[in-house]
Protein backbone atom coordinates (compact mmCIF):
# COMPACT_ATOMS: atom_id res chain seq x y z
CA UNK A 1 0.00 0.00 0.00
CA UNK A 2 1.23 3.52 -0.72
CA UNK A 3 1.69 5.93 1.87
CA UNK A 4 1.35 9.48 1.88
CA UNK A 5 4.18 11.53 0.85
CA UNK A 6 4.74 14.84 1.49
CA UNK A 7 4.14 15.71 -2.63
CA UNK A 8 1.28 13.59 -2.40
CA UNK A 9 -0.24 15.71 0.71
CA UNK A 10 0.23 18.92 -0.23
CA UNK A 11 -1.24 17.99 -3.74
CA UNK A 12 -4.29 16.63 -2.06
CA UNK A 13 -4.56 19.95 -0.01
CA UNK A 14 -4.31 22.02 -2.89
CA UNK A 15 -6.60 19.64 -4.54
CA UNK A 16 -9.45 20.17 -1.95
CA UNK A 17 -8.38 24.04 -1.29
CA UNK A 18 -7.06 23.33 2.32
CA UNK A 19 -4.59 24.74 4.97
CA UNK A 20 -3.74 23.65 7.87
CA UNK A 21 -5.87 24.57 10.64
CA UNK A 22 -3.62 26.46 13.55
CA UNK A 23 -5.96 26.59 16.09
CA UNK A 24 -7.01 22.49 16.17
CA UNK A 25 -3.20 22.15 16.02
CA UNK A 26 -2.80 20.62 12.75
CA UNK A 27 0.39 19.49 11.89
CA UNK A 28 0.26 16.72 8.82
CA UNK A 29 2.60 13.78 9.22
CA UNK A 30 3.97 13.55 5.22
CA UNK A 31 6.64 11.10 5.99
CA UNK A 32 5.99 7.57 5.42
CA UNK A 33 9.14 6.07 7.49
CA UNK A 34 8.05 8.09 10.32
CA UNK A 35 4.14 5.77 9.93
CA UNK A 36 5.99 2.78 9.95
CA UNK A 37 7.62 3.29 12.80
CA UNK A 38 4.49 4.78 14.71
CA UNK A 39 2.86 1.43 13.25
CA UNK A 40 5.67 -0.83 14.71
CA UNK A 41 6.10 0.63 17.96
CA UNK A 42 2.28 0.08 18.19
CA UNK A 43 2.67 -3.44 18.27
CA UNK A 44 -0.64 -4.27 16.18
CA UNK A 45 -1.91 -7.41 14.77
CA UNK A 46 -3.86 -8.20 12.11
CA UNK A 47 -7.23 -7.99 13.65
CA UNK A 48 -6.87 -5.67 15.86
CA UNK A 49 -9.24 -2.33 16.46
CA UNK A 50 -7.71 0.67 16.62
CA UNK A 51 -9.45 4.13 17.31
CA UNK A 52 -7.52 7.49 15.94
CA UNK A 53 -7.88 10.71 17.05
CA UNK A 54 -7.68 13.29 14.54
CA UNK A 55 -6.75 11.64 11.58
CA UNK A 56 -6.13 14.66 9.43
CA UNK A 57 -5.52 13.61 6.15
CA UNK A 58 -5.11 10.28 6.65
CA UNK A 59 -1.14 9.16 6.26
CA UNK A 60 -2.00 7.18 9.89
CA UNK A 61 -4.90 5.85 8.52
CA UNK A 62 -3.06 3.86 5.70
CA UNK A 63 -0.44 2.71 7.86
CA UNK A 64 -3.06 1.31 10.39
CA UNK A 65 -4.84 -0.56 7.49
CA UNK A 66 -1.35 -2.07 6.03
CA UNK A 67 -0.62 -3.76 9.82
CA UNK A 68 -4.30 -5.17 9.10
CA UNK A 69 -6.10 -3.35 11.49
CA UNK A 70 -9.60 -1.81 11.11
CA UNK A 71 -9.68 1.75 12.49
CA UNK A 72 -12.65 4.42 13.34
CA UNK A 73 -10.85 7.26 12.45
CA UNK A 74 -12.36 10.38 14.61
CA UNK A 75 -11.86 13.74 13.16
CA UNK A 76 -13.24 17.08 14.54
CA UNK A 77 -12.63 18.96 11.31
CA UNK A 78 -15.71 18.87 8.59
CA UNK A 79 -13.36 20.67 5.88
CA UNK A 80 -11.21 17.93 6.05
CA UNK A 81 -13.38 14.98 5.63
CA UNK A 82 -13.86 14.98 1.79
CA UNK A 83 -10.32 14.30 1.34
CA UNK A 84 -10.14 12.14 4.08
CA UNK A 85 -12.57 9.87 2.89
CA UNK A 86 -10.95 10.03 -0.60
CA UNK A 87 -7.84 8.62 0.78
CA UNK A 88 -8.93 5.47 2.74
CA UNK A 89 -12.14 4.73 0.72
CA UNK A 90 -12.54 1.13 0.15
CA UNK A 91 -10.50 0.69 3.60
CA UNK A 92 -11.85 -0.69 6.33
CA UNK A 93 -11.83 2.97 8.15
CA UNK A 94 -14.76 4.42 9.23
CA UNK A 95 -14.00 8.39 9.36
CA UNK A 96 -16.29 9.40 12.09
CA UNK A 97 -17.06 13.46 11.74
CA UNK A 98 -17.08 14.87 15.63
CA UNK A 99 -15.25 15.99 18.51
CA UNK A 100 -13.24 13.27 20.38
CA UNK A 101 -14.44 14.94 23.90
CA UNK A 102 -18.04 14.61 22.95
CA UNK A 103 -17.97 11.12 20.95
CA UNK A 104 -20.22 8.40 23.38
CA UNK A 105 -17.49 5.79 23.31
CA UNK A 106 -19.84 2.91 24.70
CA UNK A 107 -21.73 3.28 21.31
CA UNK A 108 -19.04 3.26 19.67
CA UNK A 109 -16.89 0.61 20.62
CA UNK A 110 -18.85 -1.53 22.31
CA UNK A 111 -17.40 -4.60 24.84
CA UNK A 112 -14.59 -5.18 23.24
CA UNK A 113 -10.80 -3.94 23.50
CA UNK A 114 -9.35 -1.46 21.42
CA UNK A 115 -6.00 0.50 20.85
CA UNK A 116 -5.55 4.08 20.67
CA UNK A 117 -2.86 5.00 17.86
CA UNK A 118 -2.94 8.60 17.11
CA UNK A 119 -0.82 11.95 15.70
CA UNK A 120 -2.61 13.85 18.73
CA UNK A 121 -2.86 18.13 18.14
CA UNK A 122 -0.69 19.99 20.50
CA UNK A 123 -3.19 21.35 22.21
CA UNK A 124 -5.68 18.73 23.75
CA UNK A 125 -3.17 16.23 23.82
CA UNK A 126 -2.62 15.85 27.94
CA UNK A 127 -6.27 16.20 28.16
CA UNK A 128 -7.49 13.80 26.30
CA UNK A 129 -4.84 10.67 27.19
CA UNK A 130 -6.11 11.30 30.76
CA UNK A 131 -9.89 11.78 30.02
CA UNK A 132 -9.68 8.71 28.30
CA UNK A 133 -7.93 6.57 30.41
CA UNK A 134 -9.95 7.66 33.41
CA UNK A 135 -12.93 7.16 31.56
CA UNK A 136 -12.37 4.13 28.64
CA UNK A 137 -12.12 0.99 29.52
CA UNK A 138 -12.35 -0.58 26.40
CA UNK A 139 -9.16 1.13 25.21
CA UNK A 140 -6.32 -0.87 26.62
CA UNK A 141 -2.84 0.18 24.39
CA UNK A 142 -2.23 3.27 23.62
CA UNK A 143 0.51 4.66 20.94
CA UNK A 144 0.41 8.37 20.95
CA UNK A 145 2.18 11.23 19.60
CA UNK A 146 2.55 14.24 21.57
CA UNK A 147 4.87 17.47 21.89
CA UNK A 148 7.76 16.56 23.70
CA UNK A 149 7.37 17.70 26.47
CA UNK A 150 4.01 16.62 27.41
CA UNK A 151 5.47 13.02 26.59
CA UNK A 152 8.01 13.37 29.16
CA UNK A 153 5.52 14.35 31.72
CA UNK A 154 3.05 11.54 30.96
CA UNK A 155 5.85 9.02 31.30
CA UNK A 156 7.81 10.91 34.59
CA UNK A 157 8.27 8.58 37.42
CA UNK A 158 8.85 10.03 41.12
CA UNK A 159 11.23 12.49 41.44
CA UNK A 160 12.14 13.12 38.14
CA UNK A 161 12.17 16.47 36.19
CA UNK A 162 8.56 16.74 34.94
CA UNK A 163 6.55 14.76 37.42
CA UNK A 164 3.11 16.41 37.61
CA UNK A 165 -0.27 15.96 37.83
CA UNK A 166 -0.33 13.81 34.46
CA UNK A 167 2.43 11.46 35.81
CA UNK A 168 0.26 10.33 38.71
CA UNK A 169 -2.72 9.85 36.64
CA UNK A 170 -1.17 7.70 34.36
CA UNK A 171 0.42 5.23 36.85
CA UNK A 172 -3.09 5.15 38.04
CA UNK A 173 -4.48 3.73 35.41
CA UNK A 174 -1.27 1.95 33.70
CA UNK A 175 2.02 2.52 32.99
CA UNK A 176 3.61 4.38 30.14
CA UNK A 177 6.66 5.07 28.62
CA UNK A 178 8.33 7.21 25.96
CA UNK A 179 9.29 4.68 23.16
CA UNK A 180 10.48 7.42 19.83
CA UNK A 181 11.67 10.19 18.77
CA UNK A 182 9.79 12.37 15.99
CA UNK A 183 11.37 15.18 14.33
CA UNK A 184 9.82 18.33 13.39
CA UNK A 185 11.06 18.03 9.59
CA UNK A 186 8.13 15.51 9.10
CA UNK A 187 5.40 17.16 9.75
CA UNK A 188 3.37 19.87 7.16
CA UNK A 189 3.47 22.61 8.19
CA UNK A 190 6.75 22.36 10.26
CA UNK A 191 5.98 22.95 14.24
CA UNK A 192 8.46 25.03 16.13
CA UNK A 193 9.16 21.85 18.85
CA UNK A 194 10.25 18.07 18.37
CA UNK A 195 7.36 14.93 19.58
CA UNK A 196 8.03 12.03 20.88
CA UNK A 197 6.05 8.87 20.99
CA UNK A 198 4.22 7.44 24.86
CA UNK A 199 3.02 4.19 24.91
CA UNK A 200 1.03 3.81 27.55
CA UNK A 201 -0.75 0.12 28.71
CA UNK A 202 -3.97 0.67 30.97
CA UNK A 203 -4.52 -1.64 33.48
CA UNK A 204 -8.26 -3.31 33.90
CA UNK A 205 -7.98 -2.31 37.31
CA UNK A 206 -6.18 0.58 39.21
CA UNK A 207 -3.16 0.00 39.90
CA UNK A 208 -3.37 0.61 43.47
CA UNK A 209 -6.35 -0.22 45.76
CA UNK A 210 -7.03 3.16 46.26
CA UNK A 211 -10.27 5.48 45.23
CA UNK A 212 -9.37 8.24 42.42
CA UNK A 213 -11.37 11.01 43.09
CA UNK A 214 -10.14 11.37 46.46
CA UNK A 215 -6.28 10.97 45.57
CA UNK A 216 -6.97 13.39 42.31
CA UNK A 217 -8.09 16.16 44.83
CA UNK A 218 -4.93 15.42 46.93
CA UNK A 219 -2.75 15.37 43.83
CA UNK A 220 -4.07 18.40 42.33
CA UNK A 221 -3.10 20.31 45.95
CA UNK A 222 0.18 19.06 45.81
CA UNK A 223 1.45 20.12 42.47
CA UNK A 224 -0.73 22.94 42.57
CA UNK A 225 2.04 24.48 45.47
CA UNK A 226 4.88 22.21 44.49
CA UNK A 227 7.43 24.11 46.12
CA UNK A 228 6.03 23.38 48.82
CA UNK A 229 6.45 20.42 51.74
CA UNK A 230 3.43 18.03 51.51
CA UNK A 231 2.84 19.50 55.12
CA UNK A 232 1.94 22.74 53.73
CA UNK A 233 0.26 21.58 50.52
CA UNK A 234 -2.37 19.18 51.61
CA UNK A 235 -2.76 20.76 54.88
CA UNK A 236 -6.21 21.66 53.75
CA UNK A 237 -7.39 17.90 53.60
CA UNK A 238 -4.81 16.23 56.06
CA UNK A 239 -2.66 17.13 59.12
CA UNK A 240 0.72 16.47 59.47
CA UNK A 241 -0.09 13.70 62.35
CA UNK A 242 -2.33 11.65 59.91
CA UNK A 243 0.64 12.27 57.24
CA UNK A 244 2.95 10.88 59.50
CA UNK A 245 0.69 7.87 60.89
CA UNK A 246 0.33 6.95 57.05
CA UNK A 247 3.80 6.38 57.07
CA UNK A 248 4.62 9.09 54.54
CA UNK A 249 7.44 11.68 55.83
CA UNK A 250 5.64 15.21 55.59
CA UNK A 251 8.59 17.25 54.64
CA UNK A 252 8.67 15.88 51.07
CA UNK A 253 7.29 17.77 48.38
CA UNK A 254 4.40 16.80 45.89
CA UNK A 255 7.10 15.15 42.81
CA UNK A 256 8.88 13.26 45.51
CA UNK A 257 5.52 11.33 46.01
CA UNK A 258 5.24 7.34 44.77
CA UNK A 259 1.64 6.64 43.89
CA UNK A 260 1.33 4.33 46.81
CA UNK A 261 2.12 6.98 48.87
CA UNK A 262 -0.93 9.44 47.01
CA UNK A 263 -3.05 6.30 47.93
CA UNK A 264 -2.48 6.39 50.86
CA UNK A 265 -3.06 9.95 52.05
CA UNK A 266 -6.13 9.75 49.70
CA UNK A 267 -7.33 7.24 51.75
CA UNK A 268 -7.50 9.54 54.86
CA UNK A 269 -8.30 12.86 53.29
Amino acid sequence: MKLLTRTAVRELMDRHGLQPSRALGQNFVCDPGTIQKIVRLAELRSGDQVVEIGPGLGSLSLGLVEAGASVLAIEIDRYLIPALSEVVEGKPVRVLNADANNVDWSTELGDSQWHLVANLPYNVGTSLVLDLLSEVGQITQYLVMVQAEVGYRLAAQPGEKGCGIPSVITSYWGSARVVGHVPNQVFLPKPNVDSVLVRIERSPTPMIDAEFAPLLRLVRAGFGQRRKMIRRSLSAFVSEEQILSAGVDPTLRAEALTLGQWGLLGGIS
